[in-house]
């Protein structure tokens, strides 16, 4: 019995561990620069990891890691959005809107 009780507990404490971070699907149509970093046009997963955003290309799997600032907004967002201003001749995003949360990134 008493086993059986920190196996289960051992597993739950696992289990809120390897949950993982919230990813979100992001599809950029033309090359972009998120802060510092050049990412081309494609597919990525996006996670955030504190003050930085971690872009992971869907087809390499090469990641990109760029600081952000987070922002709380008053109501969830439906869909995960970028905003993105031109800037010198190429897109810079300038803040992400993560779908099903409050949070917004801003670079």
């Amino acid at each position: 019995m008493k086993k059986s009780l920190i196996l289960a507990g051992a597993l739950s404490l696992s289990a809120i561990c390897f949950a993982g971070t919230k990813t979100y699907d992001i599809n950029l149509s033309v090359p972009a620069k998120a802060g510092n970093v050049v990412l081309a046009a494609g597919e990525y997963k996006l996670t955030v990891q504190g003050t930085n955003a971690v872009f992971t290309d869907a087809k390499t799997r090469k990641t990109f890691t760029a600081p952000i600032k987070v922002e709380t907004a008053p109501k969830k967002y439906h869909y995960t959005a970028v905003d993105t201003a031109p800037d010198q001749g190429s897109d810079k995003i300038t803040s992400i809107e993560l779908g099903g949360s409050t949070t917004q990134i801003a670079f």
